[in-house]
């Protein structure tokens, strides 16, 4: 067998099968039968209505006009709350930014406090 001939039996095969093939294949008629209970005009119309309304799901500067939120409380009411909340305690404070540290009496007394820092001021001795 020659090259040219093995190059017409390919194509010859090639052929059939496809001929085979094209006799044996099903139509796809999707999953639901295509029905439908409107009219064009009425899908064209909500089509239309469809196009010029805004996007629900748009966000930022795509979202359209802000609209400010209508307050549930009156002014003077939320005004007293933030006054309340400003001259309370901080809730969350640790440390040095709780506040004012409790005053605790100490065991020495209060001249010989004084009188050891004023010799430390001099730089006389401190005694151990």
């Amino acid at each position: 067998m020659t090259v040219s001939s093995s190059k017409h039996l390919c194509a010859i095969a090639v052929a059939l099968a496809a001929v085979t093939g094209a006799a044996h294949a099903e139509t796809y008629e999707g999953v639901h039968p295509p029905t439908s209970a409107e009219s064009r005009a009425d899908v064209a119309a909500g089509a239309v209505v469809a196009a010029h309304t805004g996007d629900p799901y748009a966000t930022g500067a795509d979202a359209g006009p802000i609209y400010p939120p209508v307050a549930m409380n009156s002014r003077d009411a939320v005004r007293a709350e933030a006054v309340a909340a400003a001259r309370a305690p901080d809730p969350y404070a640790e440390g040095a930014s709780s506040g004012a540290a409790p005053i605790v009496a100490g065991a020495v007394d209060r001249a010989t406090v004084r009188a050891e820092a004023h010799a430390a001021a001099r730089g006389n001795a401190l005694p151990l």
